[in-house]
């Protein structure tokens, strides 16, 4: 199961990184809005996560679900990916 996790209102958003340019889909990042604690549940339970948003990514390094150092920022906003095998 995959968790992509926003801000809500980053959704519609576009960062760039370089070269690159991420779109904060509604269609991907929007499912539900859900509480944080909602959010680690679901990310701890799930075999890969996509998140981008100072809170989901602070609170899912403070419970240990992923390094500081692997986190990127696209334009002041952490994004990191979880994939479990």
């Amino acid at each position: 199961t995959l968790v992509a996790a926003s801000d809500f209102n980053l959704t519609g958003c576009s960062l760039k990184y370089a070269q690159i340019t991420m779109e904060i889909h509604r269609h991907f990042y929007g499912g539900s809005v859900v509480s944080v604690e909602k959010a680690l549940t679901l990310i701890k339970k799930g075999n890969a996560a996509n998140l981008i948003s100072p809170l989901i990514v602070k609170h899912a390094v403070d419970e240990g679900l992923i390094h500081p150092n692997a986190i990127l920022s696209i334009s002041g906003i952490p994004h990191t990916q979880i994939v479990r095998m």
